[in-house]
C-alpha cells in the first residue's frame, strides 16, 4: 500500500515538473482558464463512501486526476435487498449478513481526454484508469451447533479479513463550469474489470466437530460475493476457520461530483 502511494505521488509530480513552464495560454479575449479542480462525489455518500478527486490540466485536450475514496466500518448498504434477492436463505446466513461490517479505501489515478472545443477541464471527455480497493469485512458472525457434551449448544465463530483488489477501466463523462469557482462533474459510466484476492479468518473458543464444519461451510457458500470463488478450510486442531477469495472482479464508477475550481 506503501509503495502504491509513493510511485501515485511520484508520477503526479514528474507530470506537474515537465508541464511547470508549459501551462497553456488561454484563448483570447477569454479569462484564464482555472487549472485545478478540488471535488467532491455526492452520490456516493449514499453508500455509506466518502470520496474526493483532485484534478490538474495539463493541456486543453489533457488533464490528470487522483481520487481517493474511504467507507468507515458500517453494516453492508442496502442489506435487506441483498437477503431479499438470495434464493431460499437459511437464518444463518441471514444473520451472518445482518451482523457483518464492512470498511473499504480506494485510490484511483487517471488520464482524461476531453473531446470537445471548450476544454481546459470543460466537456465532454474519456478517462482511462487504474482502481486499487482494499475491502475490509469484520464480526462476521457464523454459528454451528455443538454436541461434544451431550446436550445441543449453539456457539458462534467471528470472522474477519481483506479483499485487495486492482483494476482497470474507462469513464465516460462530462464537465462544466457552474461559475468561476465552481464546477459540476458528471461520471455518466465507467466500467472496470480485474482480479480479486483476499482471506477470512475466523477462531472458535472450542473443537468445531464435523457436523460444525458442514454447517459453517454451507452458510459461508450461501454469502453470495459476485465472481469471487470462496474456499473453507480447517486447522489441523479444528479451532480456526480460513477462507479464501480469489477471482475476477468488476465495478463501475457513476457519480455527481461538484468542485471547487482555483
Amino acid at each position: 500500500m506503501k509503495k502504491l502511494l509513493f510511485l501515485t505521488v511520484l508520477f503526479f509530480s514528474a507530470i506537474f515538473t515537465l508541464n511547470a513552464q508549459d501551462v497553456p495560454a488561454a484563448p483570447e479575449t477569454t479569462q484564464q482558464p482555472k487549472m485545478n479542480f478540488v471535488k467532491l462525489n455526492i452520490t456516493s455518500v449514499f453508500l455509506k463512501n466518502y470520496a474526493i478527486q483532485y484534478e490538474r490540466v495539463l493541456t486543453k485536450r489533457i488533464s490528470v486526476g487522483l481520487s481517493f475514496r474511504i467507507m468507515p466500518s458500517s453494516t453492508l448498504p442496502f442489506k435487506s435487498s441483498i437477503i431479499n434477492s438470495m434464493d431460499n436463505p437459511d437464518q444463518q446466513a441471514v444473520n451472518a449478513i445482518e451482523s457483518l461490517k464492512l470498511d473499504n479505501i480506494a485510490i484511483t489515478p487517471e488520464v482524461r481526454f476531453y473531446l470537445g472545443k471548450k476544454g481546459y477541464g470543460r466537456g465532454f471527455y474519456i478517462a482511462p484508469f487504474y482502481r486499487f480497493a482494499k475491502y475490509g469485512a469484520d464480526n462476521l458472525e457464523v454459528t454451528f451447533e455443538d454436541n461434544s457434551s451431550g446436550n445441543p449448544v449453539d456457539r458462534t465463530v467471528v470472522m474477519s479479513g481483506n479483499l485487495n483488489t486492482h483494476t482497470g477501466g474507462l469513464l465516460f463523462g462530462v464537465q462544466w463550469a457552474l461559475g468561476k469557482y465552481v464546477s459540476l462533474d458528471w461520471w455518466i459510466l465507467g466500467p472496470s474489470f480485474g482480479v480479486s484476492s483476499g482471506s477470512l479468518l475466523g477462531i472458535s473458543d472450542t473443537v468445531i466437530p464435523e457436523d460444525g464444519k458442514t454447517e459453517i461451510r454451507n452458510t459461508i457458500n450461501d454469502i453470495e460475493i459476485p465472481m469471487v470463488e470462496k474456499s473453507v478450510s480447517f486447522s489441523n486442531d479444528s479451532k480456526s476457520v480460513m477462507v479464501d477469495l480469489t477471482g475476477p472482479w468488476a465495478g463501475i464508477r457513476s457519480g455527481i461530483v461538484f468542485g471547487f475550481k482555483f
